[in-house]
């Protein structure tokens, strides 16, 4: 009986201290039960914080009968770290779209995450380039290397470069872990807390998440994604402009072409006027240009880098949607000042990006490996862009929309309005489908209508097969909503 008494103060302690923890308490370390004989301490716990409340992950409680003698442990201290914990990082980003496949088959068709056919990885061409690399350079590659980057493999990329229209020197390149770790140096190097930063609505929630973990105020300015009469695609300049106008803004961050969520491209005209905005209120523009070499049609616009004459433009890359996304190396491309400075950062993160999987690139660059691969993919996807285009003309009910990216990975859906693609999502997870619901793009004022469908990791019939049963199961929820609404106008008659 006094064993159970002793267990149940425990337990209304530990409840106690949890509720204590939830309304932001600090002093939680030290804690008497009603029971006298009973301490608690709570430690061994981690904290996890995100907007407006605090979950924790694990708490350990031990009794004591020395209640005078006790010592707070590390842990007991932890609360205090929660206010340097990213506000949003377990509300955003791509980890968040991962979870949308927890405990689903692998068989399920998933048009999820954005990433490249795994069919097609050249591993045989991989394997000969690495083995090349150890054969001639294993003790070099294999111990530390320049921050900036491995200069084989910067020179290789210069060529690169130089080939797509961009004129740039050693000094104005940086090899990262990818696009991901340069918008995070980005962030740590040019943005502090409270400083306004201008995003596409939607937009890629990776980097959303990057600039709110760093206390950014992110400044959403709103994505055409259809053709309307008067309007062109792509970022609303008129909305750009009024926000530079009202704000002290530091960065805009945009992807021009085959934008990720929607796979809208930006045309020629809106890049120079962006770019006569970006000079005329000295706003440095962040190009993520990871999707640019993915086009279906032969003709290019320029990049933003190509056009830029003010000095203002940062470009960055990555060979993570062409090939190799386990590779992760990407590259910065900006003035030599900028450049620096995110060397330092680099230097504090991770000394520098791995050397043997720097090399491999390069050597795969200078076989002209990366050129024949990027032919092929650029055929692949497009077929499979035209894939899903012509199943969502064959299969979707009036009232969707949507607008036929020319290239990319993605392609952003309108359901009829009303409708939460959340909840859709249900019903369709269940017959073995998977899409990415809009709300987790959006910076600001989310549409829960909107839905974006990754099609390039899916071949043709397994695109068609996903949206026909995303069709099918839409169909089914507009049904339903018709009769309710019948239901309802019946009973409104025989009230009257």
């Amino acid at each position: 009986m006094a064993a159970k008494m002793a267990e149940d103060n425990l337990a209304l302690a530990a409840g106690q201290f949890l509720v204590k923890l939830a309304q932001g308490e600090r002093q939680c370390c030290h804690f008497i039960s009603s029971h006298k004989a009973m301490s608690l301490c709570m430690c061994n716990f981690a904290i996890n914080c995100a907007p407006w409340c605090m979950q924790v992950i694990c708490v350990r409680a031990t009794a004591s009968r020395r209640a005078a003698n006790w010592r707070p442990c590390w842990a007991c201290t932890a609360p205090r770290w929660r206010m340097r914990t990213p506000l949003f990082a377990d509300e955003r980003g791509e980890e968040a779209l991962s979870r949308l496949t927890a405990g689903v088959p692998e068989s399920a068709l998933s048009f999820v995450m954005a990433c490249p056919a795994p069919e097609f990885f050249p591993i045989d061409e991989l394997q000969i380039c690495v083995n090349a690399v150890l054969r001639r350079e294993a003790t070099e590659v294999l111990a530390l290397g320049p921050s900036d980057g491995y200069p084989p493999l910067k020179a290789a990329l210069l060529e690169l470069l130089r080939h797509e229209g961009i004129t740039a020197k050693d000094e104005n390149l940086l090899i990262t872990d990818g696009c991901q770790q340069s918008f995070d140096l980005i962030s740590k190097a040019f943005v502090r807390p409270g400083d306004s930063v201008i995003m596409e609505n939607p937009t890629y929630p990776g980097a959303l998440a990057i600039f709110h973990g760093g206390r950014a105020r992110c400044l959403a300015v709103p994505m055409r994604t259809h053709a309307e009469p008067g309007t062109t695609l792509g970022l609303d300049l008129e909305a750009l402009e009024a926000t530079l106008a009202a704000n002290r803004v530091k960065l805009i961050l945009l992807t021009p072409d085959f934008q990720n969520p929607t796979g809208v491209s930006m045309p020629l005209a809106s890049r120079r006027k962006l770019l006569e905005l970006a000079g005329r209120y000295q706003v440095p523009v962040v190009e993520d240009h990871i999707y640019a070499r993915l086009h279906a049609r032969e003709e290019r616009v320029p990049s933003l880098k190509q056009l830029d004459r003010s000095n203002l433009v940062i470009h960055i890359d990555s060979f993570a949607k062409v090939a190799f996304p386990g590779l992760r190396v990407g590259w910065i491309v900006a003035p030599a000042q900028a450049i620096e400075r995110l060397r330092v950062v680099k230097q504090t993160t991770d000394l520098h990006t791995d050397q043997l999987a720097q090399a491999t690139l390069a050597e795969f660059l200078r076989r002209g490996l990366f050129s024949k691969h990027l032919a092929k993919m650029r055929k692949v996807y497009a077929s499979r862009l035209a894939a899903v285009d012509e199943a969502l003309h064959k299969y979707m009910p009036e009232g969707t929309r949507w607008m036929r990216p020319e290239g990319g990975m993605c392609l952003w859906l309108e359901l009829p309005p009303g409708f939460d693609a959340s909840e859709l999502l249900i019903h369709v997870k269940e017959r073995g489908v998977l899409f990415a619901p809009g709300r987790y793009f959006y910076a600001q004022s989310p549409l829960p209508n909107t839905l974006r469908l990754a099609f390039s990791s899916l071949d043709e019939k397994q695109v068609t097969r996903g949206v026909a049963t995303l069709a099918e199961m839409l169909k089914v929820e507009m049904r339903k909503r018709q009769r309710g609404v019948r239901r309802a106008e019946r009973s409104r008659v025989a009230l009257v």
